[in-house]
């Protein structure tokens, strides 16, 4: 372990890169993060996190001494040496990842040969090798991120593994990479750039699928009366599967798991191979935010005019990201149909109320279930569970139905208190 303090240039700081200054700036770091924002930059340089992330405003208040943001990519290269570069890779049109962002921080390097590019965006395979044969002089290190929204802080603290990839000629900005981590006390990886590339891939894939093969089987367990909870329980109990990532629901959704899903089987393709799995994994998520629909037809015949209460917009609890967000597709179906919808999140809503349509943004829960024909648990947010179901909330509905989509209620008590239940593969 190395008590050497790094210059460390982070070159866009929204979620992932502000994540990565942070905690690099807690390690004892000098971190330069430079973003082409100027009204985020400033939000920054003031102590104001733009972003919900529990434990990270608390974060950079506390090292704002170590924490420079600014708009000027020299300032950046002057004080530091190894550059994390953490920008938007978007999927393209044509379903290619838009690298469009990476380039522009290549043409702004110049053909420097003191600094080192350090990867922590997703890009597609041969990326880094590609970039390598162009800008032979420039180093450069594959070390892809595994945070998770709602825990990134902590994931960056206490990781499971951190991948560090480099291929020959970069083998000593490699070294300086994984010096960082050394205090983290983590198993490092070390592996070459295009290995280190499909790790990241290859790992939101798998999970992506095991969630999806967790709704099917719940799907099944509907038909043939199983309950997916002792399933799943008892799956998990073998640890050759595990129990993580086991919890059927109505899709997932954020900004890792479609972009990275879609990107393995683009990539795939593109090399003359047809991913099977993975396009029925992305098939299957996309019937599963839909099957919500069903349910509510069930018990409520023709969904025309009735109103429907959303608890929950972001795809997960403990963020306020709505990037291919079940609720988006909820909302949209629900209206087509010709439904009331409102909505409730306790951070979420207001970002989302573009993207909901014709949907009425509620101030609270118990705003949104007043005379609902029927209450939709899309997002497993504490506070749901805390509410008075039984009691206020029931008594203010027009009809006691509960689409519980990610199985977070207690179902016997609302059965027992007259309502209609239906959870996912139960």
């Amino acid at each position: 372990m190395t008590d050497e303090k790094e210059a460390i240039g982070v070159i866009g700081v929204g979620w992932v890169g502000l994540v990565t200054a942070a905690c690099f700036a807690e390690l004892g770091h000098e971190v330069w993060g430079r973003d082409i924002v100027p009204e985020k930059v400033e939000s920054l340089a003031r102590g104001e996190v733009p972003i919900h992330e529990p434990g990270l405003p608390e974060l950079v208040t506390k090292n704002a001494e170590r924490l420079h943001f600014t708009t000027d990519m020299g300032e950046t290269l002057e004080h530091a040496r190894l550059l994390f570069v953490a920008v938007d890779t978007p999927p393209s049109y044509s379903g290619d990842a838009d690298l469009s962002r990476v380039e522009t921080v290549l043409d702004e390097l110049g053909d420097s040969d003191r600094h080192a590019l350090v990867m922590k965006s997703t890009v597609p395979v041969g990326t880094g090798r590609s970039i390598q044969r162009r800008r032979a002089g420039t180093g450069y290190v594959s070390n892809p991120e595994f945070l998770k929204e709602g825990s990134a802080v902590a994931d960056f603290m206490k990781p499971d593994r951190v991948v560090v990839g480099a291929d020959e000629g970069s083998s000593g900005f490699a070294d300086r990479v994984a010096a960082l981590y050394e205090p983290l006390g983590a198993r490092i990886l070390r592996t070459d750039v295009a290995s280190a590339e499909m790790i990241k891939l290859a790992s939101n894939a798998f999970l992506a699928t095991k969630i999806s093969f967790i709704n099917e089987i719940a799907n099944v367990s509907e038909e043939l009366g199983a309950d997916v909870l002792q399933v799943a329980e008892g799956m998990g109990l073998d640890d050759r599967i595990g129990p993580k990532f086991l919890r059927a629901g109505i899709g997932w959704g954020g900004s890792c798991f479609p972009k990275d899903v879609q990107a393995l089987k683009q990539l795939a393709g593109n090399s003359g191979y047809h991913f099977q799995l993975l396009t029925a994994v992305i098939e299957v998520n996309e019937l599963q935010k839909r099957r919500t629909i069903g349910k509510l037809q069930k018990h409520l015949g023709s969904l025309e005019g009735k109103e429907v209460a959303l608890l929950g917009v972001a795809f997960k609890p403990d963020t306020d990201d709505i990037r291919e967000a079940t609720s988006l597709v909820l909302s949209g179906r629900l209206q087509g149909e010709g439904a009331h919808v409102r909505v409730y999140d306790p951070v979420a809503a207001l970002r989302a109320n573009s993207m909901l349509g014709g949907a009425r943004i509620c101030e609270s829960a118990l705003e949104a279930v007043e005379g609902a024909d029927a209450v939709v648990l899309v997002t497993e947010w504490p506070e749901f569970g805390e509410l008075d179901w039984t009691g206020d909330v029931k008594s203010r509905m027009r009809v006691p139905l509960v689409v519980d989509g990610r199985n977070f209620l207690d179902r016997e008590a609302l059965v027992e208190a007259g309502f209609t239940y239906e959870g996912i593969g139960r």
